[in-house]
């Protein structure tokens, strides 16, 4: 679930506890509104979270040294000219 997504369903979950006033047989509106609502702040605070560590896995990759010796490479070319002068 993307932080949009998350955010998205704490708004559809504040409308549904705090702004609809009707009532269905058997279900509690309000409810299901405070459940999308933790729903979605449970879905944002793990997509913040996964977005951070993302980042920090990468910074630390991107830090590490890059030693001369493997970099370094020596080429050695050969060319044979067959062709008549």
């Amino acid at each position: 679930m993307t932080i949009a997504g998350s955010i998205i369903l704490i708004m559809v979950g504040a409308i549904l506890t705090w702004a609809v006033d009707f009532a269905v047989a058997g279900i509690d509106i309000q409810v299901i509104g405070v459940i999308l609502m933790v729903g979605g702040l449970a879905g944002l605070l793990f997509g913040i979270w996964r977005l951070t560590t993302v980042r920090r896995s990468a910074a630390v990759s991107a830090a590490v040294p890059v030693d001369e010796a493997t970099t370094r490479r020596h080429v050695y070319e050969e060319r044979r000219y067959n062709d008549p002068i």
